[in-house]
């Protein structure tokens, strides 16, 4: 039987697919021409070229396949590129569930995010039916997912089987481009993060968030979604953690949020100008969800699918000893156990 894994190459593809290949299953991998593929690197998967704006490279790809995690998407905290983000996650997920469909795939997981499920301020912990409000304020990634559940559901209703798995904030190895969160890693340790903010977000390890799609797959119900994450971290608590895990200082400057998001507003208007493909670590988005310090209520995943979390606090070890195993960190200050690719759970 073999398995699609779309975005293969980001964060969450290259740990699952690794889980999948020790589950012995045969996996084959979508891959963007040009994209940056490092993470498929010595792996025993098939690769496909294709892109979720090709519907042909699409039919193309799911031929054979009785199963398919969609984990591909254009993540972004920016609130520019609009075009991109509607068109790679909306109109490539369509794309994708209706080559699914014509294709008669058996099942199909697709990544959400917690962006894009409700908030209610009078709730201490969001869940599944707390609906998306539309006229609120929100990223256009945000936005976005939203967009891509609603594709599901369509789907669903024609005779596909869909389940969403919602992601937190993803950490742990297997971080080849990095995302947001292994950058601001990589720079703690390297001592080049500057300053931090306080506020909080929800976390999933890279372990948590793959058994969250694995179990998605095998037990989940038809047509629901389901939120998995591992732990809410304030952000001092997360320096603490770094500082304990790198042997690193946290930055002196804590800087009050109004001042960093005046900061970010600034910095991000002319970024997005004069260097749009430069990555930012603070945007006004990014600034805001932090301010929020959003719970997840992941019940009804530990009720219907079994879904026990691990720890961050090894999830951040487990990065950073695979950072350092790359060389990515300059002068590691603490011992850290080799991350072997492929000899262990993601």
């Amino acid at each position: 039987m073999n398995v699609l894994v779309t975005g293969g190459s980001g964060h969450l593809g290259a740990n699952l697919i690794r889980r999948l290949l020790e589950r012995g299953e045969s996996v084959r991998a979508l891959a963007r021409k040009g994209s940056n593929n490092a993470a498929l690197e010595g792996l025993g998967v098939e690769r496909v070229e294709g892109d979720l704006r090709e519907p042909a490279s699409l039919r193309a790809a799911v031929r054979g396949c009785r199963r398919i995690y969609h984990c591909a998407a254009k993540v972004s905290t920016a609130d520019a590129q609009h075009q991109e983000i509607y068109e790679c996650n909306v109109l490539g997920t369509r794309n994708l569930l209706r080559a699914a469909l014509e294709a008669g795939v058996s099942r199909v997981v697709v990544t959400g995010s917690f962006s894009a499920v409700g908030h209610d301020p009078s709730r201490t912990a969001d869940d599944e039916t707390v609906p998306f409000h539309p006229f609120e304020r929100h990223l256009p990634y945000g936005i976005s997912k939203a967009f891509v559940e609603q594709e599901c559901w369509k789907a669903a209703l024609e005779g596909l089987e869909v389940v969403v798995a919602v992601s937190c904030a993803i950490l742990g190895p297997h971080d080849f481009k990095p995302s947001r969160m292994g950058r601001v890693l990589v720079d703690f340790a390297n001592g080049r993060l500057r300053a931090y903010i306080p506020g909080g977000f929800e976390f999933v390890s890279a372990r948590d968030i793959v058994e969250g799609h694995v179990l998605a797959m095998e037990k989940g119900r038809q047509g629901q979604k389901y939120v998995f994450s591992t732990e809410f971290l304030s952000i001092d608590r997360l320096m603490g953690l770094l500082e304990e895990v790198t042997g690193q200082p946290r930055p002196r400057l804590r800087l009050p949020p109004p001042l960093m998001a005046g900061l970010a507003t600034v910095s991000n208007f002319f970024l997005t100008r004069l260097a749009p493909e430069r990555p930012q670590r603070f945007t006004p988005g990014a600034v805001r969800l932090l301010r929020m310090q959003r719970r997840a209520d992941i019940t009804k995943a530990k009720t219907e699918l079994g879904y026990q979390p691990s720890s961050i606090a090894g999830a951040v070890r487990e990065a950073y000893a695979w950072f350092a195993d790359r060389g990515a960190i300059a002068r590691p200050k603490r011992a850290v156990a080799s991350y072997a690719i492929g000899t262990q759970n993601p």
